[in-house]
């Protein structure tokens, strides 16, 4: 009977690991109405090392998309920090800077050649629309939303990437208005 009992709770074990895994919280979503980042499975195995590839110009940090590709330049010396399916084939992109949120503002004011408009006083975000929304092939505005999240004493939005963690004063999200 024990015997029994021991292979029974053996079969039941990656049952329990499997489940466990799939529960892992995910991190806070950025801005009202973000759509959740969808699910990466890692490899159980370390992939051998690749050479590194030459590097980027200096103009176009690793993996960002172009100015023409998003519909908006990217702050200077922002950190790419994650890629989100929106839907509809549109993406959200999303970079974090120190800079001081008025002066991600008054870039974005100078550079779009528009004031946008404020969404919300505290916690301060500004949106700039870079082009026409389309209800039937669209979820979201293509726009450049800016957001403080120093407001109210925060230390920042913390951003965790494997075992690193890092803190942004201001979050830039880009929505292109199309994908290229």
């Amino acid at each position: 009977m024990v015997n029994r009992l021991l292979v029974l709770l053996a079969a039941a074990m990656p049952v329990v690991v499997a489940s466990n895994a799939a529960s892992a919280q995910t991190p806070p979503l950025p801005f009202p109405g973000a759509a959740a980042p969808p699910a990466t499975a890692k490899p159980s195995t370390p992939a051998a090392p690749t050479p590194s590839p030459a590097p980027p110009a200096a103009s176009q940090a690793p993996g960002v998309p172009s100015a023409s590709t998003l519909g908006a330049p990217v702050y200077p010396g922002a950190t790419p920090l994650e890629v989100i399916d929106a839907g509809q084939g549109q993406r959200i992109y999303l970079f974090g800077t120190n800079a001081p949120y008025l002066e991600i503002v008054n870039y974005y004011k100078n550079v779009l050649k528009v004031s946008g408009r404020e969404l919300f006083k505290a916690p301060a975000m500004q949106q700039f629309d870079i082009g026409r929304f389309q209800e039937d092939t669209m979820t979201y505005q293509p726009s450049v939303v800016v957001k403080d999240y120093t407001w109210n004493n925060q230390d920042g939005y913390l951003f965790i990437d494997g075992t690193k963690e890092q803190r942004f004063k201001t979050i830039i999200q880009i929505v292109p208005p199309t994908i290229k």
